[in-house]
């Protein structure tokens, strides 16, 4: 009985402290996901039982006579982990198969929960009787205490539990896991016949014989210790193979290992010298076994040291992967690809709940959201230059050296790939604006050929329509087709007249000379004036005073009149149209505004394409020719709509002042 009694002791020790390691590391490194959740409450239960259990050992070692108090206590926290250890065991392996994707629905998955969870409350009534009367409490066979009925369950959880292993290892992706697999299941079949044999035909001998079966304290201490080597096992697995994707930070797998191995040797110190003392005095005991520590520290701290260059070396390598990927990334020369496939891979290969890089050019509120407190920070910078910050998130409650080593050197590479990106999209920029100067020009060219071979033509008929008008023996009906043939021919030399203002060459970023904006402003809008009203539509130009752009006359009259006529046809019938010019942030600010159904969001972007019209008789060229002479003027467009109410749109073009 006396072995029995120290196997149990160091055996509950050694349970006790790696149901803390585990809590501590799934603590450290938790994932959002159910499965992390259930084996942390799992090793909790775990923890309950072996805690409980090595207190009243403790107990029976230090008093003749343990207090009831402490019986209580320690019974308490046994049999409420021994209540939820199956349902916690089945928990976890449907979450498992959840996650592989083999269960077929979720409404399976609650109803097999209900089932293991519903016995809880059974056994938790069961056993509050014995805690309010203080009875013997049956610390050997603790599971005995609440009847064969927790043994036919604590069997059928162990035994389900060894069927989805055995699958698991069926469905494994590789040898190690299904290895792994395998034997897990064969370990927890054996955990169901013992658990078998000592809650349901023992009590049965018992019953029928009067006296406690032989072999039942081993065979009980078997069970109860039998866990401890799966998840000692999934302690190599989950350092080695990163196994279950728990462990991935291999510093605090390594901190926690040695704090607890460290744990139970000081309680093997103080038990090995109270097995002496009759023999040396505990002091004595404790001092010899220190000591022979100093044998092992050059051996271990040689094995440490190269586990820690083996983990640091593939965690340099890991992040030389992710600088190689982004930089690729980078030679494609698209900014906002680059940042969001650097955040990808990071959180992809370094596993981080979330990551985010944050430029200088960011807007403040992104700012202030990428530097929430769960977030830690990196700069990103080289030099004296600052880019902006790597905001990070872990699934745990912090970040590993090795984890926080390969950002750091991520960040700092990370300005090159930036400055190759923006190279190579402003060559790519040039060239497609080269190319689309290229097929304008010769755009222009054909529009000038064109307009040049049809004006001359025209231009006779027109005059020679117009004297046989002045003809007083020209019939009515056929003066008035002729007014009709008249006016297409205007109607044609205005579209003529626009591809000739379109292919009219300009020197890109030329202002063209000087002129007063508000001035021309007045011209055109008296010009148009009259078409206004024959439409109905109330035309509003509040400007006064004087606005000096530095852009010719002529471009800011092809910008307002394209602009004022476009906001003229947008208009409804009896609608508004508003034209402000004013002085704002040292520019010039002209506003063409519209109270018409407004540009569809597909269509803005394409309005400003030469030949493009929502119109039935539009050339398409107006706001063209807008976009044209506000780009050879170093001007701005920006384009709102609607602006209320669903309706209206709204022209922004922003002008070089003169002497600005």
């Amino acid at each position: 009985m006396g072995t029995l009694l120290y196997v149990r002791l160091i055996g509950y020790t050694a349970g006790t402290l790696l149901m803390l390691f585990w809590m501590v590391v799934i603590l450290g490194y938790r994932r959002q996901r159910n499965f992390e959740r259930v084996f942390f409450f799992l090793c909790l239960a775990f923890f309950c039982f072996y805690g409980g259990s090595l207190l009243a050992i403790n107990a029976q070692l230090y008093y003749v006579r343990p207090p009831e108090t402490l019986n209580v206590f320690s019974w308490m926290i046994l049999s409420l982990g021994l209540c939820f250890l199956p349902p916690f065991l089945a928990h976890l392996h449907l979450e498992y198969a959840d996650g592989r994707g083999l269960l077929r629905s979720s409404a399976n998955k609650r109803l097999l929960l209900a089932g293991f969870y519903a016995p809880v409350i059974f056994f938790v009534l069961r056993a509050y009787p014995q805690l309010t009367t203080a009875t013997s409490f049956d610390f050997l066979t603790p599971g005995n205490s609440l009847g064969r009925g927790f043994g036919v369950w604590l069997g059928a959880s162990l035994a389900f539990s060894a069927a989805w292993e055995i699958l698991f290892g069926l469905r494994a992706p590789d040898f190690r896991q299904g290895l792994f697999h395998r034997l897990l299941g064969g370990l927890l079949l054996l955990a169901a016949a013992m658990a078998l044999q000592l809650h349901v035909f023992y009590n049965r001998f018992a019953l029928q014989y009067g006296a406690v079966p032989p072999g039942r304290g081993w065979l009980s201490a078997s069970l109860a210790l039998l866990p401890l080597l799966p998840l000692g096992l999934l302690v190599y697995y989950a350092r080695r193979f990163n196994f279950l994707q728990i462990a991935r930070q291999r510093n605090l797998l390594y901190a926690v290992s040695v704090t607890f191995f460290a744990l139970l040797y000081l309680s093997l110190v103080r038990r090995v010298s109270q097995w002496l003392e009759p023999i040396l005095p505990p002091e004595a005991s404790a001092a010899i076994l220190l000591f022979v520590l100093v044998i092992f520290i050059e051996p271990l701290q040689r094995v440490l040291s190269r586990q820690l260059k083996e983990t640091a070396q593939q965690e340099i390598d890991q992040a030389q992967r992710i600088v190689s990927a982004i930089q690729e990334v980078a030679r494609q020369g698209y900014e906002n690809k680059l940042l969001s496939f650097a955040e990808q891979w990071l959180c992809e290969k370094l596993e981080l709940a979330e990551a985010k890089i944050m430029l200088t050019n960011a807007d403040a509120s992104s700012i202030a959201q990428a530097r929430a407190p769960s977030h830690i920070h990196f700069p990103i910078e080289r030099g004296d230059r600052w880019f902006g910050h790597l905001s990070v998130r872990p699934h745990g409650a912090m970040l590993s050296g090795e984890t926080r080593a390969a950002l750091e050197f991520v960040c700092e590479q990370f300005p090159a790939a930036l400055d190759l990106c923006r190279l190579i999209e402003e060559k790519l920029r040039l060239e497609r604006e080269l190319a689309e100067r290229e097929r304008l020009a010769v755009l222009g060219q054909m529009a000038a050929s064109i307009s040049h071979n049809l004006k001359n033509p025209l231009g006779s008929i027109k005059t020679i329509l117009q004297v046989q008008l002045e003809n007083p023996e020209m019939p009515d009906s056929l003066k008035s087709e002729t007014q009709m043939v008249l006016a297409e021919i205007s109607r044609l030399s205005n579209k003529l007249a626009q591809l000739l203002q379109f292919s009219r060459p300009a020197i890109f970023g030329e202002a063209g000379g000087f002129c007063d904006l508000v001035e021309v402003l007045k011209e055109v809008t008296e010009v148009l004036r009259h078409e206004a009203d024959r439409k109905g539509i109330h035309f509003e130009s509040p400007s006064n005073g004087s606005l000096p752009v530095a852009v010719g006359r002529e471009a800011v009259s092809d910008i307002l009149s394209n602009l004022i006529v476009n906001a003229l046809e947008a208009a409804a019938s009896h609608g508004n149209v508003r034209v402000l010019a004013v002085r704002e942030n040292g520019r010039a600010n002209l506003r063409v505004e519209d109270d018409g159904k407004g540009i569809p969001t597909e269509l803005r972007e394409k309005v400003m394409q030469p030949f493009f019209t929502t119109k039935t008789q539009g050339t398409g060229l107006g706001l063209a020719i807008v976009a044209k002479r506000v780009a050879e003027a170093n001007g701005t467009l920006e384009i709102q709509s609607p602006i209320s109410d669903g309706r209206g749109t709204r022209f922004s073009v922003w002008l070089p002042l003169r002497g600005g």
